[in-house]
């Protein structure tokens, strides 16, 4: 089939796909816009589709997953392409690598380990893969290979569940929920006494501690909050439903009517039919 044929076959799957990315970054025919980017410049998409196909998902809109997965993988494609331009790898390689890794990483599954073990001990295992892995890459300390690009709440408790391994944790989540307080107490003091900078300092050691105590107490503090942000949308929303159905606006309110309207919005989600 010619490349042309393939582009316009509905039915042509990944080559088509891989195809159409080729064409999109030919330096001579290809697409300005495309045939500019690079790695860097590419990166902020993929994080962002991978928060759309997270949307999705809470959304439980299927029909959205599934453009939305597309997308994500267009995103493993472009890279790949450019890995390829490059000489550093392609997508062949990159399916390689991958498929490669999940078999060395489930040998209850692919090799001769058994299966008999349970979720716990099977994470552990996995872990010590991962360590392996990461000695061969000549990442020794224990908090190497922790992605600086993941959001930071995640990389916070990916950092500490690193140092949680060698023993550098506390060991009862009333610990925490102390040194909470006490960084509390400091950013109030921050406030009053310190530069914004030293401010934006004990904020981010808040932050950090309550990324802890999510961690001991089984939240997973990206998904805690993102349900937070929806719950308060929703809920604004609710007000902004109420004022329009006498004829105002949120600009034409006042905080202690709009903080009434919050509370009546509150009081139904929590009501049962």
């Amino acid at each position: 089939m010619s490349d042309d044929l393939l582009i316009y076959d509905p039915n042509g799957g990944l080559p088509r796909l891989l195809e159409i990315m080729r064409r999109l970054r030919d330096p001579n025919t290809g697409c300005p816009w495309d045939i500019e980017q690079d790695f860097d410049s590419i990166a902020p998409y993929t994080i962002e589709e991978s928060y759309e196909v997270a949307d999705a998902i809470a959304r439980k809109n299927w029909p959205d997953l599934e453009g939305e997965l597309g997308d994500l993988l267009l995103q493993t494609v472009y890279h790949t392409q450019m890995g390829s331009e490059a000489g550093l790898f392609n997508f062949e390689t990159v399916v390689k690598s991958v498929a490669d890794k999940m078999v060395a990483r489930h040998p209850h599954v692919f090799g001769d380990e058994s299966r008999d073990k349970s979720a716990d001990q099977q994470t552990a295992d996995w872990e010590k893969i991962k360590a392996a892995e990461r000695a061969g890459k000549a990442q020794t300390r224990t908090l190497d290979g922790v992605a600086t690009g993941l959001p930071a709440l995640t990389r916070a408790v990916k950092l500490q569940k690193r140092a949680a391994r060698v023993g550098f944790d506390w060991p009862e989540t009333a610990q925490v929920i102390d040194k909470l307080q006490e960084e509390a107490a400091e950013l109030v003091e921050a406030r009053d006494v310190l530069t914004q900078t030293e401010v934006e300092e004990e904020y981010g050691d808040l932050m950090f501690v309550m990324a802890n105590l999510g961690r001991h107490l089984g939240v997973d503090p990206e998904t805690a909050l993102r349900s937070a942000n929806a719950k308060f949308t929703r809920r604004f929303e609710g007000i902004e439903d109420a004022l329009s159905a006498i004829g105002k606006t949120p600009q034409q309110s006042d905080l202690a009517e709009m903080d009434a309207l919050w509370d009546a919005v509150k009081t139904r989600e929590k009501t049962p039919e």
